[in-house]
């Protein structure tokens, strides 16, 4: 996405500055020969790493340090300040790292250091080969994490998609709104693949699993055999059932393609509407507003998003999209589909040459339920996200796994938590035996409003807002029977940082 580069600000630190003037647990932004360079301390250490997230590019002095860690306030990707190296996603490349001089009281940034090759890994115990069933966000971070760990098997991805793994949050939002270029979608280029011997092969569906000889059976009839396994096969969108549902001009968004064939169709279009105001559903329509499209939201909610994010923020919601033109029609849904129309159930007919059906999606567990895994809403795995079968990990949007801050086993389809998932899974396909305890996050942008979530409260019974929602500036705390289960906050980015902590030494 981005690198250390941007205009460097702050003091010189090649010329040096006073120990005593970076408090313990501080951070300091400064340049180094032209490249923005943050100074943190943790007691008598000081790390000099770049100051600006790999992945959106975050200022990481806006952060927080938590150990010997920085976190980035925007999307919560953490590196360590030791060695630069993204310790979790949505960063998946390092930060640079700089050695530290201390002379006279002062502390001076020397030269760039050069980043350590993974050993490779040669105990006897590893599997052989690796195969990923999936190509999306947690098969990808799965794939890199096993070649940084220095695992130097077979690694084979078999992804349904046209296209190799890429950044899916924007296809609802930047990219649909023309403001992202398309080079940006893909996580990495063909070549980082080839050059990290990851067959990564695409267009190609999984028939059959057979777990009892470790072995997949291919839709075009071909068969591959594994020592360990990951199945991250996403979830699929819910498809409307109705008349007209069917129609060309009728469109879903899930994959690059559907984002392509979306904008497409938005250039030659006047009037749209979006049937669901789910968070796709929203982005999408402030998106294709973002095009001078007319654009209608159509729900059964009376109140949009108020089941995750409360009356107070849903509302707040509904009267941003209503100050850039947005129409909703709520409390009521589609009955159906015409060329030119959409005929709501409640009797109202609403001009459109254009449909968005955003009506949710279900995982994707067809092939999990094939196998005879264990299937709860989703594929059950345990804290160490191992499925009920041997050698068989699951990951992303298809993985119920028990939630220690709830109690609950929980699923969640998001796409950060897609990757920090497919990170844990491949180092305990390696024998890490380590638990999944990040708390999730996820973000939406919505014209030039982004709000933060933290932790999942899949019900709750009080929401507490503390400051103001109309000011864009607040932190709402989401309880049940007492307990905190999540937070969410709208131009308080630190205080989201805070909160995920909080949230994690709960568990600790």
């Amino acid at each position: 996405m981005t690198s250390d580069s941007a205009t460097p600000t702050g003091p010189d630190l090649r010329q040096g500055v006073a120990f005593g003037d970076l408090p313990d647990g501080g951070m300091l932004a400064g340049h180094a020969d032209g490249e923005p360079v943050l100074l943190a301390r943790r007691g008598e250490d000081v790390f000099a790493v770049g100051a600006v997230c790999t992945h959106y590019g975050g200022p990481l002095a806006d952060g927080l340090v938590v150990g010997e860690t920085v976190r980035c306030p925007w999307h919560h990707a953490c590196f360590s300040l030791r060695t630069g190296e993204a310790l979790r996603a949505p960063a998946l490349n390092p930060v640079s790292c700089f050695r530290v001089e201390r002379r006279n009281g002062s502390v001076f940034v020397q030269e760039k250091l050069e980043k350590a090759a993974p050993r490779a890994l040669t105990s006897p115990t590893l599997p052989r080969s690796v195969v990923i069933v999936g190509g999306g966000a947690a098969a990808n971070a799965a794939a890199e994490t096993l070649r940084n760990e220095g695992y130097r098997g077979g690694i084979t991805m078999l992804s349904a998609d046209d296209s190799g793994p890429y950044d899916r949050p924007n296809l609802s939002k930047g990219f649909l709104a023309g403001s992202a270029e398309e080079d940006w979608i893909p996580l990495r280029s063909p070549d980082f693949y080839r050059e990290n011997n990851i067959d990564l092969k695409l267009a190609t569906r999984v028939a059959a699993l057979d777990p009892s000889v470790r072995k997949l059976r291919l839709a075009d009839g071909g068969e591959l055999k594994y020592d360990a396994l990951l199945l991250a096969t996403g979830a699929e969108p819910v498809r409307l059932n109705l008349p007209g549902g069917d129609l060309a001009h009728v469109h879903y968004l899930r994959t690059l393609a559907d984002s392509r064939a979306l904008i497409a169709k938005a250039q030659a279009s006047r009037r749209a509407v979006v049937l669901g105001a789910s968070f796709i559903g929203l982005e999408a329509a402030a998106s294709l507003r973002a095009r001078t499209i007319e654009v209608d939201v159509v729900a059964p909610e009376t109140i949009p998003m108020e089941r995750i994010l409360g009356a107070d923020a849903g509302n707040f919601i509904r009267q941003l999209h209503e100050e850039h033109g947005v129409k909703f029609h709520l409390g009521t849904t589609a009955a159906s589909i015409s060329a030119q129309s959409v005929i709501l159930r409640n009797g109202e007919t609403l001009d459109a040459d254009l449909v968005v059906a955003g009506v949710g999606v279900r995982p994707s567990i067809a092939l999990a339920e094939q196998a005879g895994l264990s299937i709860d809403r989703g594929v059950a795995v345990n804290e160490y996200l191992e499925t009920s079968a041997p050698g068989i990990f699951a990951a992303g949007d298809i993985a119920r796994w028990p939630d220690r801050l709830t109690g609950e086993s929980i699923r969640v389809e998001h796409f950060i938590v897609a990757e920090r998932q497919g990170q844990t899974a491949a180092r305990n396909i390696l024998g890490a035996r380590e638990r999944f305890d990040p708390v999730p996050f996820f973000w939406t942008e919505q014209y030039d409003v982004a709000i933060a979530y933290v932790g999942h409260a899949e019900r709750w019974d009080k929401a507490e807002i503390e400051g103001s929602l109309d000011a864009r500036d607040c932190t709402i705390s989401y309880h049940r029977s007492g307990k905190k289960l999540a937070v969410a906050t709208i131009g308080r980015d630190l205080a989201g940082l805070e909160a995920e902590v909080a949230f994690e030494r709960a568990i600790a």
